[in-house]
């Protein structure tokens, strides 16, 4: 349903505190950026794994083994830290792993680090997920995903690229994501593993979400279209709770992966350019981003509200119109969020409100379909002040999303 035209007061900080929803258990209830120990059903005593990932719930190699943990359910704990683009890395943490690279693991007391060597030792421990990694089948898998990282490199993070040269760095990935096509059609159901999801499946799952956003932000070109088999895949995932616990979404990828891979080049075509202006405004690409089954806009847009409310204090003060001034917007876009009202913004406003809408991460902050719903309210607020942009996020590092004010918040 369209907002309604008719503009209204915005609801007191009292009146949307109404709308909070009780947060699921983050110790044995669904996978989630927030937790910091999974039991799924076991008593404490039975952990011998602690994990150590990003407070950003980002890093590629720091989701593969979270997902693995998760599908195999083995009760761990974790511990977050701070990649560099992000803020300045825990010194305890350097102390424990001087190049202080994630992810990293503890087994029984024994440090490991390197992603594929922390799956090979959780094999060893606690049994393979789905075909062994060291199969000869999963070997030549994980050389396709390699592959296929390199071609997507070639293409997103080549600065300069004729228009002959983009053609040749499109034709190259997509005649690898063919042969991923390819190993995903001998098996009777969507996953690499016949079994699946297996270890094989999780591999490939950061970075090809990755590539699913960033080319479709950049370059205009949509993968889960053009490859169909993929696209089946990414929907079988996409009904396990257990894998949308850990989904990102493309604003999220799209702005956070130029610091970490030295830069993303556009095309600079209208299709990237419309593309990238949906992703922004928080539209989204529908099937191509994500369909979660059975997530209501209410209950998602209550979620949303729910983890900004828990941070508010944080959120007002952190904006750059200071958190006198931010309040009402906020609660504008807010009531906007839970009413579908439209609420005038103090003029002046829009900058600060889309500054906060550029900033929501997922699955950090909330998962994906509530993201989408506040980036909407915020951005339709906004509008409703004007057309002024913020400055253009950063490039070289991710500071404007240190952690720092965070981690006490609430």
């Amino acid at each position: 349903m369209p907002p309604s035209s008719a503009t209204s007061e915005p609801l007191t900080w009292p009146d949307l505190e109404r709308f909070i929803v009780p947060e699921a258990d983050q110790i044995n209830g669904p996978t989630s950026a927030q937790s910091l120990l999974r039991l799924f059903g076991n008593p404490e005593d039975a952990v011998r794994v602690t994990l150590y990932r990003d407070h950003h719930a980002w890093c590629p190699y720091c989701q593969k083994v979270w997902l693995w943990l998760e599908f195999k359910h083995i009760p761990y704990r974790i511990r977050k830290v701070t990649m560099r683009c992000y803020g300045q890395k825990e010194p305890w943490f350097v102390s424990k792993v001087p190049s202080g690279m994630l992810p990293a693991l503890e087994l029984d007391g024994e440090l490991i680090t390197e992603s594929d060597v922390i799956l090979l030792r959780l094999e060893q421990a606690f049994g393979a997920l789905g075909m062994p990694m060291e199969s000869e089948r999963a070997i030549q898998l994980r050389q396709l995903e390699r592959l296929l990282f390199r071609a997507w490199c070639i293409w997103l993070c080549s600065p300069g690229l004729s228009s002959r040269q983009q053609q040749q760095a499109r034709s190259q990935f997509q005649s690898v994501a063919r042969k991923l096509e390819q190993e995903m059609n001998q098996q009777s159901g969507p996953w690499l593993d016949p079994e699946g999801p297996g270890s094989v499946d999780l591999v490939f799952v950061p970075y090809v979400e990755r590539m699913n956003a960033s080319l479709a932000y950049y370059k205009g070109f949509r993968l889960r279209q053009e490859h169909p088999a993929i696209d089946r895949w990414f929907v079988a995932l996409e009904q396990l709770e257990t894998y949308r616990g850990t989904q990102s979404d493309m604003h999220t990828h799209a702005h956070d992966l130029p610091p970490q891979m030295g830069g993303c080049w556009s095309d600079d075509n209208p299709e990237a350019a419309a593309i990238a202006s949906r992703i922004d405004r928080g539209d989204g690409l529908g099937q191509d981003e994500g369909v979660w089954p059975e997530a209501s806009n209410q209950g998602m847009a209550a979620r949303a509200l729910t983890r900004v409310l828990r941070h508010r204090n944080a959120l007002l003060a952190s904006n750059p119109l200071g958190a006198e001034r931010f309040d009402q917007p906020l609660r504008c876009a807010l009531t906007h969020l839970m009413l579908n009202q439209h609420c005038h913004p103090e003029a002046g406003s829009a900058v600060a409100l889309r500054h906060l809408r550029d900033r929501i991460s997922v699955p950090r902050d909330m998962p994906l379909p509530a993201a989408r719903l506040l980036r909407q309210a915020l951005e339709a607020t906004a509008a409703l002040d004007g057309s002024e942009r913020p400055r253009p996020l950063p490039l070289r590092d991710r500071l404007d999303q240190n952690p720092m004010a965070f981690r006490t918040a609430g």
